[in-house]
């Protein structure tokens, strides 16, 4: 698994972030997201910690579960 960090400008006032399979056509389903930050620093180092402690997870064995899956509202 390839993962990556996307991080977008919403409108005048916040930045999101997620962590998704870089091979995933569809970019709806993310591993994890965060929402409103401040600023694009923030939201790129929140996606980068969370990233690590995904990449732990991987490394251990652990299934990693979609948004979609833990939520069953899409993003």
């Amino acid at each position: 698994m390839n993962l990556r960090v996307r991080v977008m400008h919403c409108g005048d006032q916040h930045w999101y972030a997620d962590i998704d399979d870089a091979d995933d056509p569809q970019p709806d389903d993310p591993f994890w997201y965060v929402d409103n930050c401040r600023s694009q620093a923030q939201a790129l180092e929140t996606a980068c910690a969370e990233l690590r402690l995904l990449a732990g997870r991987m490394v251990r064995g652990d299934h990693l579960n979609r948004v979609l899956d833990v939520t069953g509202v899409p993003v």
